[in-house]
């Protein structure tokens, strides 16, 4: 039998394009600089992350335990204040609006060029505050710079909670809504966004609206999402609750094979052939750790009468001192499979710790035993210090020899997808979170392939297309091997499959696109029209100028304030 099995992995290699052969890269001082920078992150970047998570939660602390009143009284004033704030920008000579927030603070990897050239800066820092946990409506109303670790800390006690609570503790309510979020559920609710209720919005000339589906601001409750913040400032939101029970029961499923036959079994765990939605779990995520192996994980929610039945195993993967879960799912290929349960809310949280497993690149001996029992209790290490410390070396360096990016494809593509991954960056371990798209009353920036509805593929319903995400996040194979790797190359070649496959790419990470193809890959008709009823040309920068790679020129920012705009190039399906 293990002859077989040896023969089979063989077979499926051979079945596997090989990646491209690549010379020897030659080393600089900066590759010397990167090898040692763990020692400015357990000196530096630990403990200053530390005092700010502690100074975060007690703020957290506090805003709780004032009354839901005086938190929207509060909140009533910091809105005066940014709409006082916007009347005085002189169109003449200040730049265009954006937030005050420093570039190193967004959580994502995408230089934030843009506020490298003039702008105008309008204070968000005080809308971090939970308004309301609304039981009637299963609805939270929250502020945008509340993040997921504050909103499960407050919800998780009342067995409710975000219908997509993204895992990482630091990404905040505006992010996910402006850009784009994702968990193990969205295979049902959809993306962070298609849990939205509602939305509160100061626009270009100060005037607040509040949008939903339905209201006469449904075009720009429909337009935000994916707009990275430039049709408006969302100041608050109302996000779709759902009733939890204390425990996730996750089941570790082994599975060997090539990545075709990967990606079938992906999508075989969640979206039964059968149709049957008593086959559907709560949640579901995968991960491959070699082009032949993979841990397929879904869970459900359990009570906890269930999870302390004689028998069961409960596994508290949030204490500092255990081992990082990525690492954990992956003992699956050895054990086999096997169910645990895992409290709700570090269940949620399961990735923090270590960043998926970019920890093990920041901090190669983090994962062992002894550093997470001394020093576990610090991490992570907070996104924005790692940037702000890293100097403009470094930044370029991992630019181009290290890949961040998430990939949203057609879930019957994964395997395509994944076979173009490994040709052209071979990554791993790469993560996999299905979601469906929505067909919406409008085209939004990302929306379903046509006739979709009509080809009754697996996951597909008549009112949504499953999508994947794939996560790609490391350093490449020929990286780590010491061979010349070109970052920009790979990421133009990744971006023109995804434009090819109807497939798109979250704008938190750096992007090659140029304003035609990023027209291309996104549908910018609907964005163009809110754009233009509601006064944000000429006042707040567009999704692409915002998006777009390196430092703004003042040309630049004069065509954008004069409302000279390149078309939205958005394909017809």
């Amino acid at each position: 039998m293990g002859f077989l099995f040896v023969e089979m992995q063989v077979q499926n290699m051979s079945d596997l394009q090989q990646p491209l052969v690549r010379p020897k890269r030659k080393k600089v001082l900066v590759d010397y600089l990167v090898q040692l920078r763990w020692i400015v992150v357990i000196f530096v970047v630990l403990p200053i992350s530390f005092l700010i998570y502690f100074g975060l939660y007690l703020g957290d602390v506090k805003s709780a335990m004032k009354s839901e009143k005086r938190r929207q009284k509060e909140h009533d004033e910091n809105v005066k204040k940014v709409v006082n704030r916007l009347k005085q920008r002189d169109p003449k000579k200040d730049g265009l609006v954006c937030t005050a927030r420093k570039p190193y603070i967004a959580v994502g990897m995408r230089n934030v060029d843009y506020k490298r050239a003039r702008h105008f800066e309008v204070d968000l820092s005080a809308f971090r505050n939970i308004l309301e946990i609304d039981k009637e409506r299963m609805v939270a109303k929250v502020e945008p710079l509340v993040n997921m670790g504050q909103i499960t800390r407050y919800t998780v006690p009342m067995n409710l909670a975000l219908a997509v609570v993204a895992e990482l503790d630091d990404l905040t309510v505006g992010g996910l809504i402006n850009g784009y979020g994702i968990e193990g559920s969205s295979h049902i609710y959809g993306l962070f966004s298609d849990t939205i209720v509602a939305m509160e919005v100061v626009l270009a000339d100060g005037k607040v609206v509040r949008c939903t589906k339905d209201n006469e601001y449904s075009d720009l409750f429909y337009g935000v999402p994916w707009s990275q913040g430039t049709l408006g400032f969302l100041v608050s939101a109302e996000i779709k609750l759902i009733p939890i029970k204390e425990y996730m029961r996750l089941t570790y499923a082994p599975f060997r094979g090539n990545l075709q036959e990967i990606a079938q079994a992906y999508a075989d765990s969640f979206a039964p052939r059968d149709g049957d939605p008593a086959k559907v779990p709560d949640f579901v995520e995968g991960m491959i750790y070699t082009p032949t192996e993979s841990v397929l994980m879904t869970g459900k929610y359990a009570s906890t009468e269930e999870a302390k039945r004689k028998g069961n195993v409960i596994n508290s993967v949030g204490w500092w001192f255990k081992p990082w879960f990525y690492q954990h799912a992956q003992t699956a290929l050895k054990r086999g499979e096997f169910v645990e349960y895992i409290p709700t809310r570090e269940y949620y949280h399961r990735h923090t710790r270590c960043l998926y497993w970019e920890g093990k690149l920041i901090l190669p001996f983090a994962d062992q035993w002894w550093f997470r029992w001394l020093m576990g209790w610090m991490m992570p290490p907070k996104v924005s210090l790692l940037k702000a410390t890293q100097g403009e070396a470094i930044r370029n360096y991992y630019h181009d020899n290290h890949v961040i990016q998430d990939l949203l494809v057609p879930l019957y593509k994964v395997g395509d997808a994944l076979e173009f991954v490994h040709r052209e960056m071979e990554v791993y371990p790469i993560w996999l979170c299905p979601h469906r798209l929505f067909k919406l009353p409008v085209r939004t920036m990302v929306y379903p392939e046509a006739g979709f509805d009509h080809h009754h593929r697996q996951g597909d319903t008549s009112y949504a297309q499953m999508f994947t995400d794939i996560g790609v996040y490391y350093a490449p194979g020929p990286v780590l091997r010491g061979e010349v790797f070109n970052g920009a190359e790979a990421v133009r070649n990744l971006e023109e499959w995804l434009i090819q496959n109807h497939s798109f790419q979250p704008q938190y990470a750096v992007s090659e696109l140029t304003e035609k193809n990023f027209w291309r890959m996104f549908d910018g008709s609907h964005y163009e029209h809110c754009r233009r009823k509601y006064g944000a040309v000429g006042t707040f920068m567009s999704v692409y100028y915002k998006s777009k790679k390196g430092k703004k020129t003042e040309k630049e920012v004069q065509e954008a304030e004069s409302e000279i705009l390149e078309p939205a190039y958005a394909d017809e399906a």
